[in-house]
């Protein structure tokens, strides 16, 4: 059973790095529940100071995730329509077999999200699809930088406890 859930803890680990530029997968929260099946097994003792400040970092950081994006859209005149095209241009990207897909399509789809918000005011379109688009990126390299601290503190956990696990 330990090993088992080694393996699925590590696995929500590695899709929780995924996710943290994917916005249907709520990385953090997955890379969090990975950390927490490590502490399930019998050969790790339990640490409830590590998962209950993790838990709190976890739920700071997906309340950021909808808050920033957000924000760097309205501070550069955008609408919802642009955070929208973003969300929907950064799905497309990745599905696209674009290099860089996941980059170009953000901000393409910010600018089109304004530009149907707003068809006659170019200008705003691209200052609002610029400020969505960084907003996406300070956000992902947010939950990113977290799934990579979640992932190594689960390696040393393993790695402290590997005689028990193994």
């Amino acid at each position: 059973m330990d090993s088992l859930l080694l393996i699925i803890g590590f696995a929500c680990m590695i899709t929780g790095v995924f996710g943290s530029f994917l916005p249907v997968l709520p990385g953090p929260g997955i890379s969090w529940i990975g950390l927490a099946l490590l502490y399930f097994t019998s050969a790790v003792p339990a640490n409830y100071w590590i998962l209950g400040i993790t838990f709190l970092i976890t739920v700071v950081i997906l309340v950021l995730d909808y808050i920033i994006p957000a924000k760097g859209a309205k501070k550069f005149g955008g609408s919802s329509y642009g955070i929208w095209g973003t969300n929907i241009g950064l799905i497309v990207g990745i599905i696209a077999p674009i290099p860089f897909g996941f980059i170009i399509g953000p901000f393409v789809g910010a600018f089109v999200g304004e530009l149907i918000h707003d068809s006659k005011d170019h200008n705003r379109a691209l200052k609002a699809a610029t400020g969505s688009f960084i907003g996406f990126l300070a956000s992902s390299f947010m939950k990113f930088v977290l799934c990579m601290m979640y992932l190594g503190l689960y390696v040393w956990i393993v790695w402290q406890n590997k005689s028990e696990l193994f």
